[in-house]
C-alpha cells in the first residue's frame, strides 16, 4: 500500500505544482503591478522622485503605515471623472473601439468563412497569409500606412489614376485612418477564432437543412452564424480589449483632435508626470474592460462552456 500511496502523493504534488505555476506568474506579473498602479492612483502628485505622495515608511512601524493610509485619497479619480478632457478621451476610445471591432468583424467573418470552405491545401496557404503580417514589426506596419494614406500617398495616387476622385482625399490624421489601421492590424485576431469555430461545425447540419428545402441564405443565418457565435465573441473580445487602450495607431495615424485614452495615459505619465491621474485612468480602463469579459463568461456558462 505504501507504493501506491506514495505514487498518489507524488501525483497530487505535481498537480499542485502545475496549478501553482500560473498562479505565481499571474501574481508576479499582473496582480502585483496592478496593486502598485492602484496605490499610485490613490496618491497625490508631488515634485519629487517618485512623483507622488505619500510614501510608505516601514521604519516607523505602525505609525508609518497609519500615516501612509491617511494620505491616500480619491482625488485623481474625481479629476478623471469630472474633467471634460478625460471624459471626452474615454468616449472617443469607446466609440473607435466599438466601430473598429464591428468593421473588423465585417471584414474578418467573410474571410474566415471563405478559408473554412476552401480546400485543405489552399486553407493552409490562406491561414499563413493571415498570420504573415505578424512576422513584421507592428510599428513598421503602422508607419507604412502613413505612406499609403497621406495626400501624395499610394491610395490617393491610385484613386486619381482610376478617375475615382479629382483631388487627393484627406484621410491621414482622421478617425477614418485610425479605423483603417485598426482593421488591418487586428484582423488576424478576428479571423482565427471565427475560423476555428466555423471549421469545427458539423457539415451534416447544413446538408440536412438543404435536404429540407432551406435556402443558402437561411442556412447561413440560421445555422452557420449561430453555431459560430463563440468564435465571433472571442474575436470581438480579442479586438475590442487592446483597441480600447491603443496608443501607437492613434498617435501615428490620428490627428491632434482624436485623443484616445491610451495616448492620454502616456502623456500624463511621461509628459505631465502626473502619475496618480495616469494610474487612475489605467484602473478605470481595466474596470471598463472587465465588464465585457464578465458578460462573455456569463454567456459561455449559460451555453454550457467556459470562455
Amino acid at each position: 500500500m505504501a507504493g501506491p500511496a506514495r505514487k498518489e502523493h507524488r501525483l497530487e504534488a505535481g498537480a499542485r505544482a502545475l496549478i501553482a505555476a500560473p498562479a505565481i506568474w499571474l501574481g508576479a506579473f499582473f496582480a502585483l503591478p496592478f496593486l502598485f498602479i492602484l496605490r499610485m492612483s490613490l496618491s497625490d502628485p508631488a515634485s519629487a522622485q517618485p512623483p507622488y505622495k505619500p510614501l510608505l515608511d516601514l521604519s516607523q512601524g505602525f505609525a508609518g503605515i497609519w500615516t501612509f493610509i491617511q494620505g491616500l485619497d480619491f482625488e485623481a479619480y474625481q479629476t478623471v471623472l469630472t474633467d471634460s478632457l478625460y471624459l471626452g478621451a474615454l468616449g472617443t476610445s469607446l466609440k473607435i473601439a466599438l466601430l473598429g471591432t464591428a468593421l473588423t468583424l465585417l471584414v474578418g467573418y467573410p474571410l474566415a468563412y471563405a478559408i473554412s470552405r476552401s480546400s485543405r491545401a489552399l486553407r493552409t496557404i490562406l491561414l499563413a497569409a493571415v498570420i504573415l503580417p505578424f512576422w513584421t514589426s507592428f510599428l513598421i506596419r503602422v508607419y507604412a500606412w502613413i505612406g499609403i494614406l497621406r495626400q501624395d500617398g499610394f491610395l490617393n495616387q491610385l484613386l486619381l489614376w482610376l478617375g475615382a476622385i479629382k483631388a487627393p482625399l484627406e484621410i491621414l490624421n482622421t478617425e477614418i485612418a485610425i479605423l483603417i489601421g485598426i482593421v488591418y492590424s487586428y484582423l488576424p485576431f478576428m479571423v482565427l477564432p471565427v475560423y476555428a469555430a466555423l471549421e469545427r461545425q458539423d457539415a451534416t447540419l447544413r446538408e440536412a437543412a438543404q435536404d429540407l428545402g432551406a435556402s443558402a441564405s437561411a442556412i447561413f443565418w440560421r445555422i452557420t452564424v449561430p453555431l459560430s457565435a463563440s468564435g465571433i465573441l472571442g474575436g470581438c473580445l480579442l479586438v475590442f480589449i487592446p483597441v480600447l487602450g491603443e496608443f501607437i495607431i492613434p498617435d501615428l495615424l490620428g490627428g491632434s483632435d482624436t485623443l484616445m485614452i491610451g495616448r492620454l495615459v502616456w502623456t500624463e505619465f511621461f509628459a505631465n508626470r502626473d502619475w496618480p491621474v495616469a494610474s487612475a485612468l489605467a484602473v478605470l480602463l481595466l474596470a471598463i474592460l472587465t465588464l465585457p469579459l464578465l458578460l462573455a463568461r456569463s454567456r459561455q456558462e449559460k451555453a454550457g462552456g467556459l470562455l
